[in-house]
């Protein structure tokens, strides 16, 4: 299995499992909590079928990839994703983040800039800021983050129940765009990965990315459900289609945080479009 080094802890390495298939143009799929690179199964044969190299990875505690108990920060995540991508000498790739995975988009461009990336796509994603606070009032209070993390900290798999009842909005999808078999494989990817990282990952979902899309001067694609409950689309995917400069802005009407498994009629052909434009 492929692996690239990302760094050492104590006696141990950290490795972070990737797949890299097909080619053409590069595409990097980074996946949200708390899931991992295998999250993508309804996008990466449409991308290999539409001709594109498709590269996804498991974040550090999640998949495949190796379970640390630090690391837990999106300037880490950023890095993290550096190293892939040097590793694979990857040039005029487009990433795509879905989730926490548009932070690392965000945080990766806000770090090293945009030389050898052609686009950006952020999909159901936590940027802008998330956090309630004096200058953005538009943000979710922080006793809401505090109380998942103290849920995670109870007891992870009774909370990971719930959060995927919410992540596709089993009430009104479930039988008709979800299944519960769907549902609990997602639960099982949670389940096995690091105690560690669910739990310190909470806080990550509120960090604060509006320098960085501030400095996105590529191509960027916002696709966002309109009923998203997991990362509300009037606090995340309407704010940052504003914030960067000739974002090309999509709303799935009635689409929860899962958007990439429960329309993925309506994601896929933006998607390709907007990567083949």
């Amino acid at each position: 299995m492929p692996f690239v080094n990302v760094g050492k802890a104590n006696s141990s390495e950290i490795d972070l499992y990737y797949e890299d298939h097909g080619t053409g143009k590069p595409v990097v799929l980074i996946h949200g909590y708390p899931l991992s690179g295998a999250s993508w199964e309804k996008q990466v044969p449409v991308l290999l079928d539409a001709g594109f190299r498709v590269i996804t990875y498991d974040r550090r505690g999640f998949g495949q990839s190796s379970k640390p108990t630090s690391g837990y920060n999106y300037d880490t995540f950023a890095d993290d994703l550096h190293k892939l991508v040097s590793h694979l000498g990857l040039q005029d790739f487009s990433m795509v983040g879905f989730s926490m995975g548009g932070g690392e988009v965000a945080r990766y461009l806000g770090r090293n800039g945009s030389k050898g990336v052609s686009k950006a796509v952020f999909i159901s994603s936590v940027p802008p800021f998330l956090l309630k606070t004096q200058d953005n009032p538009e943000g979710v209070d922080g006793s809401v983050f505090d109380g998942i993390q103290k849920a995670v900290a109870a007891d992870r798999y009774a909370f990971f129940t719930e959060f995927f009842k919410n992540f596709f909005n089993a009430d009104l999808l479930l039988g008709k765009r979800v299944s519960e078999q769907a549902i609990q494989a997602c639960w099982n990817v949670a389940a096995g990965a690091s105690a560690t990282a669910s739990y310190a990952c909470v806080p990550t979902w509120h960090e604060d990315f509006r320098k960085d899309l501030s400095r996105i001067d590529v191509p960027t694609l916002v696709l966002h459900g309109d009923a998203d409950r997991i990362v509300p689309i009037s606090a995340s995917g309407a704010r940052t289609a504003k914030m960067v400069e000739g974002a090309r802005y999509i709303v799935v009407k009635d689409g929860p945080h899962c958007i990439t498994w429960t329309h993925p009629d309506e994601v896929n052909p933006a998607l390709v479009d907007f990567l083949r434009s």
